[in-house]
């Protein structure tokens, strides 16, 4: 994963190959496997790139269908699906070795006025006052916080608090909640389409290890294999990706090694600006013997 936010703004910046066709780069990272957030935020850069400066992204929904090779860029495939006159909707396809390892739709839509209301933003500490995710996983896992902090360096992430360890209120009807604040690790350019694409790759970070809360475990633990399956956001209002973003996350069920999450995201004046659903699989296996 990128170390620094200049880092992040290079991988979203796509090598056009050919009309509707992008490559994108890779970080040095330890990861075994490309990070989701990453191909789902150049995927979005790619449908991006296809459209006119009058629509702006309101809703993807990906999947995950192979591991990405951390050694090898990702060409990623548009098609113009659709061109409206309100909205345009546009197909994409991650390829690496010749096999598609990630596809999304993605719709675009003209601004235009209507009704409004939207959810409460929960009452949490500001972030300030909140430690790094890195620092709250150094305590369950053991490994150091600049060993994970690392590798997510692009943005700055602080942990709010989970329904198991505190932080967030006790409700038997909501038994797997955890909240962070998240925003990009430095200023971006004002440029809507840059903050939708940097927003897409930090929601993938922690919204799997919502489903794990009850379970006194965490993505990373050595008897634990996560991965994203499939995920899926709407953007509801104007934000930047630079400034916090609370992310209210929610498991609403775990079963057959799969969890789903949903996450909302509101800016510090308690609009909401996105959310997000996710399902991914939270497979058990045995401890190697040492």
């Amino acid at each position: 994963m990128p170390r620094s936010l200049d880092e992040l703004r290079d991988l979203l910046d796509l090598e056009k190959i050919e009309d509707n066709l992008f490559r994108g780069r890779q970080p040095e990272t330890r990861l075994q496997r490309v990070f989701g957030g990453q191909v789902a935020g150049q995927a979005l850069v790619a449908a991006s790139r296809t459209m006119g400066p009058d629509r702006a992204v309101h809703s993807l929904h990906a999947y995950f269908l192979r591991p990405g090779d951390t050694s090898v860029p990702i060409v990623y495939d548009v098609e113009c699906t659709r061109d409206g006159r309100s909205f345009s909707t546009r197909r994409v396809v991650a390829r690496q070795h010749g096999r598609t390892i990630f596809y999304m739709s993605a719709s675009f839509h003209v601004p235009e006025p209507g009704y409004e209301h939207q959810d409460a933003m929960p009452d949490v500490p500001d972030p300030e006052r909140c430690p790094t995710l890195g620092e709250v996983l150094e305590k369950v896992s053991g490994r150091p916080s600049a060993a994970w902090a690392e590798e997510w360096a692009a943005l700055d992430v602080r942990y709010a608090g989970d329904s198991a360890r505190g932080g967030v209120p006790a409700d038997p009807e909501h038994p797997a909640r955890a909240r962070v604040w998240l925003r990009a690790a430095g200023t971006l350019p004002d440029d809507p389409v840059l903050h939708s694409c940097v927003l897409a790759y930090a929601s993938d970070l922690t919204l799997l290890g919502a489903t794990l809360v009850p379970h006194g475990t965490h993505i990373g633990a050595p008897d634990l294999q996560t991965v994203s399956l499939d995920h899926a956001i709407w953007f509801h209002r104007d934000f930047r990706a630079d400034d916090w973003l609370l992310y209210d996350q929610v498991s609403p069920s775990a079963a057959d090694s799969r969890g789903l999450a949903t996450g909302r995201l509101f800016t510090q004046d308690g609009s909401l600006v996105a959310s997000v659903v996710q399902e991914g699989l939270i497979r058990q296996v045995p401890r190697r013997e040492k």
